[in-house]
Parts: structure tokens; C-alpha cells; sequence
């Protein structure tokens, strides 16, 4: 089980955790790639398979007041259809979980994270983002993908946004149906994390109660930005905060 007084040693450290916290809430209320930039981060405090356990219980926090605040912009459809293959994807990442080594979590957030960006730049234009979202495939594929990263190493970020972009949603529909796919998700891996993998402490709840109030700074930040930002701007930034995460994640 994880140590409370050895998870995080020295401001540096503390001052990076509580600075993803806020990203974490920022990205659940307004720039929903943002987190990715923490999956990495998170992994080289905690190790890549442990931070799964430590960032959930703030994920699921923020998650909540993504989707309390955004409760009437959500698309149920777009929830619904993939989330059977999500689910899915959750099972084949449990089992995966207990067959390959720690420095195998890190390869294969590695690779979902590279597959959000391919598929984000083969959807920029129209007819193609049509040619995907009208496959018999889309949603089964994406929808697998989904689960499986999310529970390797809370990863689905790039994914989702490949999946929401490529309908072509308006921002505040953007980021309410990724709030409300993402909290359903995120809750059900919690009994998974507890009695399977054994990566959820109460010295890491103590820790994610730290956090709070830098989730909800976060949140009411997430929420200026999306208002003001530009609908193109708004793919850019996520796209660029992809690549850099990623650049780290492989480091």
C-alpha cells in the first residue's frame, strides 16, 4: 500500500501535484485535453501504474462538477452508443494490468495517446471526419479504446476528444458529453481499482482531499476559458497539449 508521508517529498513535488489538480479541473470544465498533460506527469511522481490509483478519486471529484454544472448540454446518444465497448475495453485493461510490468503502462498510455493524435489529424477535415463518424466501426473502436485507457493510465483524453471533434460538436456540447462519458467510467473503475489492482490508499485519499480546492480553481477557470476561446483555437490548444504530453510520457 502506498505511504501518505512518501508519496510526495519536497515543495517541488508538492507544487507540480497540486498544479496538475488544477489542470485536472480545468480540463473537466472547459479545455478537456488539459488533463492529458497530467497523465505523464502523474506517472513519474507516483510510478505509472500506482498514479492510476492515486489521480482517480480527484478525476471522479472533478468529474462530478463537470457534470453538475454542464448537466443540461449533454448528448445522451453520443454517451451511450459506445459505451458497451467501453466497458469492454475496461475488462481486456484489468486483465492486462496483472500480465504486463510497470514499464509496460508507460508503452501503452504511450501508444493510446499516440493513436488520439493520429486519428485527430485524419479527421481535420470535413468529408473525412464524416468518412469516421459514419463508419460501422467508429463507435465500437472508440469506444473500446476509451475504457482500455482510461483504466491503463487515466489516458482517454486524446481519444475522446478524436471522438467528440469528429461529430463536429459545439464546445459546451463537447465538453458536457466527455464530462458525463468520462464520470461514468471513472466511478465504475473505483470498485476495480479498490479490490483488483489494490492502488487506492487512504493515505491517497488524504492526499486527493488536499487537492480540492485546486480542483474547483481549476474548474471555475475551465469555465472562463471555454467561454472565451475560439472554436479553432479550441482544437489547436488541445492538439499542441496532446503532442507535449506525449513528448513527455516517452521520456
Amino acid at each position: 500500500m502506498l505511504n501518505f508521508p512518501e508519496l510526495l517529498q519536497g515543495p517541488l513535488e508538492w507544487s507540480v501535484f497540486l498544479v496538475c489538480a488544477m489542470l485536472i479541473g480545468m480540463s473537466k470544465t472547459g479545455v478537456p485535453n488539459l488533463g492529458t498533460f497530467t497523465v505523464p506527469v502523474f506517472a513519474l511522481l507516483f510510478g505509472a501504474k500506482a498514479s492510476t490509483g492515486v489521480v482517480l478519486p480527484m478525476l471522479c471529484f472533478a468529474d462530478l462538477m463537470a457534470v453538475i454544472y454542464y448537466r443540461k448540454k449533454f448528448h445522451r446518444d453520443l454517451v451511450l452508443k459506445p459505451m458497451p465497448w467501453a466497458l469492454l475495453g475496461l475488462v481486456v485493461a484489468l486483465v492486462a494490468g496483472h500480465l504486463i510490468p510497470q514499464s509496460g503502462f508507460k508503452v501503452m498510455m504511450a501508444v493510446c495517446i499516440l493513436l488520439g493524435i493520429i486519428t485527430m489529424l485524419g479527421t481535420r477535415k470535413p468529408e473525412r471526419a464524416d468518412a469516421f463518424t459514419g463508419s460501422v466501426w467508429f463507435a465500437p473502436v472508440m469506444g473500446f479504446l476509451l475504457g482500455f485507457s482510461t483504466m491503463i493510465g487515466n489516458a482517454a483524453g486524446p481519444l475522446l476528444v478524436v471522438y467528440l471533434l469528429a461529430l463536429r460538436l459545439p464546445k459546451f456540447g463537447f465538453v458536457a458529453t466527455g464530462a458525463w462519458f468520462i464520470m461514468i467510467l471513472n466511478y465504475l473503475k473505483i470498485p476495480l481499482q479498490i479490490l483488483v489492482w489494490d492502488n487506492v490508499s487512504w493515505d491517497g485519499l488524504l492526499l486527493n482531499a488536499v487537492a480540492i480546492p485546486f480542483i474547483l480553481l481549476g474548474g471555475i477557470l475551465g469555465i472562463f476559458v471555454v467561454r472565451i476561446l475560439p472554436e479553432q483555437r479550441f482544437r489547436m490548444v488541445m492538439m499542441a497539449l496532446t503532442v507535449v504530453s506525449t513528448l513527455i510520457l516517452l521520456l
